[in-house]
């Protein structure tokens, strides 16, 4: 297989699924990476944490596979993106799972003295993290906030950025959900003075203790959906019956040269 090393942004190590190209990268060379974005004092890189339901989105969407296809990192966190990999040749122990690439760049990077803002979550969720993080870790953080749930004026957005370059954040944590978090990161990577920003998911919720974690059995196995959805059946039933259906569809047509993405 292909061993993984860390390269430059010219020598980036990919994988198409459905058309969209995925870093073949582990939690260590993320975490790389995202340390020296920080160091060149460069601004507006943004990492996509890519799953199922993202790439079924940017198959139905154009504008969404542009923002992935335009992000600095997409890293496989959806086990079938995993496999995927493993079959083009690429060594992909374990996937890249969200929660886990934000508490690791916390843990491992907490004597350099990042600051660290999140953004997102419902309102107490960002600051439950910050709890949390701090009763494992030294973390320094720069702020955080929990957006309102409505379309923002242009005013509105204008003082929420202000109010985030005021903290002269190194890393901004976003938990918004997939899309809403990649098309924010693509649109604000221009106006934000931060040099990485990280689309996490449900991260937030982990960590907060608002939401269960799948066990790690499940996680690493390509399970964790079966957990969310036993959870959450209300909420989740048509994403997984739709989305994964559409997935293995494609994935179909792909491999037997019937389509081409």
């Amino acid at each position: 297989m292909k061993s993984l090393c860390v390269e430059t942004d010219r020598m980036r190590e990919r994988f198409a699924v459905l058309g969209i190209d995925i870093d073949a990268v582990q939690i260590p060379n993320a975490l790389v990476k995202m340390e020296r974005w920080i160091a060149s004092g460069e601004r507006g890189r943004y990492v996509a944490v890519a799953n199922v339901h993202m790439i079924i989105e940017a198959v139905r969407n154009a504008g969404f596979k542009e923002i992935l296809q335009n992000a600095d990192m997409v890293v496989p966190d959806g086990m079938p993106l995993v496999w995927r990999g493993r079959r083009q040749g690429f060594d992909l122990p374990r996937r890249v799972y969200g929660p886990e690439l934000m508490f690791e760049f916390c843990r491992s990077t907490q004597d350099k003295g990042y600051r660290h803002f999140f953004y997102g979550g419902a309102p107490g969720v960002a600051e439950r993290l910050v709890s949390s993080l701090r009763s494992q870790m030294r973390i320094e953080v720069a702020g955080t906030l929990s957006p309102p749930f409505k379309q923002l004026s242009a005013t509105e957005d204008a003082a929420l950025v202000e109010q985030v370059n005021a903290t002269r954040p190194d890393i901004l944590w976003v938990c918004l959900g997939c899309p809403k978090q990649e098309r924010w990161m693509h649109s604000h990577r221009d106006v934000l003075q931060v040099p990485v920003m990280v689309g996490v998911g449900q991260a937030f919720d982990i960590y907060a203790g608002s939401l269960r974690q799948a066990p790690h059995v499940m996680r690493e196995n390509g399970l964790e959906w079966l957990f969310r959805l036993c959870i959450e059946p209300r909420r989740l039933w048509r994403r997984y019956l739709l989305y994964n259906s559409r997935f293995l569809y494609y994935s179909a047509l792909e491999r037997c040269g019937a389509r081409k993405f």
